[in-house]
């Protein structure tokens, strides 16, 4: 993967900026002696912000820019003048991009729509001047309020192709020549295993101008979930998928056992995915005749949909169209209801870039403390005004 431009995995390092503190200025002018407090209001610090973006297609330039930390907001002024708020940072990333903690594995949020933009980390509020704190009985306030810290978190972000059916499958089954045969998609194909090194997707085309998607991941072998072949990093990108289309080839020893072991691995990834709608496709089929076909019938797994199929030749291909279309507007497999986000752990992580370390200088805890937006309460930040006045 290391000389592939798709990267769906990566750790990065993101700060907000803190707010600036509020002013202790008194107002000073000719012949007023006593003008009262007018120190302005500390700006905000700035928001680390994530934003869709349609035309793009992979993480690749989040690999070589590992540290996103906004700018803080500027101190308040004499006259009551607002500090300058801190520059937000956006970062651009592919529709289907969901982020999770990188310390707890704790799923944070998703972007699935073009423009859309999710606030990550929320920059520090401003701090009062002392001319919000001037009451009758303290006329002079010598004290105003810092700016809230900054919020430092490292997240990783997974890339999630949004496709509506998933292929799933051996290395060899078939995979790719089925999405080259009924799509526009050219993903490499040979006759050695794990020909496919990176997830594909396709537009396949249905009856009445209709179309629908299908995303290609690299074969999976018994005992990827203890990290054999390639493991399990590329089955994320069937976790968007409405509906799961198993591929297993018609010289196979034992189908119903093909399946079974390509349901369990998908089962130690997720558990979640057994509630998807699947469908058994046995490709490869121009190789048999009515017989053999019959006599196949009769040891194929019970309780799922199967159709015989052959991508070289064309055999069956409509007929799995139309059952995948019919599954696909099936209310219960609509793509927003079987969304699942499983939080990160050994199996889903991938081991290079968990190890990551970041190289920065270190912060001073006074000047970072990492706390939530719940923490800084406006009662708290109140009670903390009055605690510290400096």
């Amino acid at each position: 993967m290391a000389e592939s431009n798709f990267i769906d995995y990566v750790k990065i390092l993101c700060r907000s900026g803190k707010g600036g503190a509020g002013s202790r200025h008194y107002h000073r002018a000719k012949y007023v002696p006593k003008g009262g407090p007018d120190g302005g209001d500390g700006g905000r610090g700035g928001h680390i912000i994530l934003r869709g973006n349609r035309n793009m297609w992979t993480l690749l330039h989040l690999r070589y820019q590992r540290h996103i930390f906004a700018t803080d907001g500027q101190s308040g002024g004499a006259n009551r003048s607002f500090g300058k708020d801190g520059e937000d940072r956006t970062i651009e990333v592919p529709i289907g991009t969901t982020v999770f903690d990188a310390e707890t594995g704790q799923f944070l949020c998703e972007v699935t729509e073009d423009g859309q933009e999710i606030k990550l980390l929320r920059g520090g509020k401003g701090g009062l001047g002392n001319c919000h704190f001037a009451t009758p009985t303290n006329q002079a306030p010598r004290y105003a309020q810092p700016g809230q810290p900054a919020i430092e978190k490292a997240v990783i972000l997974e890339l999630k192709l949004l496709g509506d059916v998933g292929l799933v499958g051996f290395p060899n089954a078939g995979k790719s020549t089925l999405l080259s045969s009924i799509s526009a998609a050219r993903p490499k194909i040979a006759d050695y295993p794990f020909t496919t090194m990176e997830p594909s997707l396709g537009i396949v085309q249905y009856r009445g101008g209709q179309s629908f998607t299908m995303a290609d991941i690299p074969g999976i072998i018994e005992g990827a979930s203890e990290g054999r072949g390639l493991g399990l990093r590329f089955l994320r990108h069937i976790e968007r998928n409405a509906v799961l289309l198993f591929m297993i080839p018609a010289d196979s020893n034992d189908i119903r056992k093909d399946y079974e072991i390509l349901l369990n691995e998908l089962r130690e990834f997720n558990p979640e995915l057994m509630d998807k709608s699947r469908i058994l496709a046995v490709t490869k089929s121009d190789m048999l005749d009515d017989e053999l076909r019959e006599e196949m019938m009769q040891e194929l797994p019970e309780g799922i949909q199967t159709v015989f199929i052959s991508a070289v030749t064309g055999y069956g291909l409509t007929e799995l169209k139309d059952i995948l279309w019919r599954e696909i507007n099936d209310e219960s497999n609509k793509i927003v209801s079987t969304i699942t986000h499983r939080p990160l752990d050994i199996r889903h992580r991938v081991e290079e870039e968990d190890e990551f370390i970041f190289e920065q200088e270190p912060i001073d805890d006074d000047e970072l403390m990492l706390l939530t937006d719940e923490d800084w309460n406006d009662e708290f930040w109140e009670e903390e005004s009055s605690v510290n006045p400096d």
